[in-house]
């Protein structure tokens, strides 16, 4: 089973070429860029959250209780709230985060559970869909594909070392198909990971379609301005 140096150096590789692909091909912005592979490599450790105390879970919370609260400061700023109350909020979501979430996965969590399935990386790129808020909707979506596709590089890197080459051909071991998988062995865990994915999928899908709206809107007052720019005003004729 690979390791957390094995797993972070491979979503980080993946996060890399995601990254400049996306600048090369796509023309995302170079700053965009280096977000979605700042998130594909640490993606690469959510998985392991279910492991118990250790490094990924420290890591990851850690590094979930600081960046979640920033990707939050531009919504919480549409509330016009005063900069006191910013400041209080975004340590109310570190704490919740930090020790909240540290408390709930230590209960509850299973190891090779629903935290390493399918809807689990849907979950997760559903949470960072919403929480980066930005008025282009396609770096919304380059945000949330590349936390996907940090947390499937995991998955993906747990199946393959669950091959083992031998001298009389690949040996199975007991713990392959238990990583890339729909459906845990536990109902409980299995009805709360999907009724999450429909919470946030329903959530997703409406603010999607108002950042779209508003991102129309944008552009057709940028395209009016360019076409009906604003002409200087005519200086008053006062007569004698």
């Amino acid at each position: 089973m690979p390791g957390f140096r094995e797993h972070i150096t491979g979503s980080t590789i993946v996060g890399i070429g995601y990254g400049a692909a996306a600048w090369y091909v796509g023309e995302v912005p170079p700053l965009t860029c280096l977000l979605g592979a700042g998130l594909c490599s640490v993606s690469g450790m959510l998985p392991d959250l279910d492991s118990g105390p250790g490094i990924p879970m420290r890591e990851s919370v850690a590094f979930a209780a600081a960046v979640v609260p920033v990707m939050l400061l531009p919504r919480l700023e549409n509330f016009g709230l005063p900069t006191e109350a910013l400041i209080l909020v975004c340590g109310v979501i570190y704490l919740t985060i930090r020790f909240g979430v540290t408390y709930l996965l230590k209960e509850f969590a299973v190891h090779r559970g629903m935290f390493h399935s399918i809807p689990a990386a849907a979950i997760a790129g559903l949470t960072a869909f919403l929480a980066f808020a930005s008025q282009e909707p396609m770096h919304r979506y380059f945000v949330a594909s590349a936390v996907v596709l940090g947390f499937l590089t995991h998955l993906i890197m747990d199946e393959i070392w669950s091959v083992k080459l031998g001298m009389f051909g690949p040996k199975i071991k007991k713990s392959f198909g238990t990583a890339v998988k729909f459906l845990g062995n536990e109902a409980w865990a299995n009805i709360v990971t999907y009724l999450l994915v429909v919470i946030l999928g329903a959530l997703a899908a409406s603010d999607a379609s108002v950042t779209e709206r508003l991102s129309v809107v944008r552009q057709q007052v940028e395209q009016a301005s360019r076409q009906y720019p604003n002409t200087p005003p005519l200086q008053p004729i006062y007569r004698r």
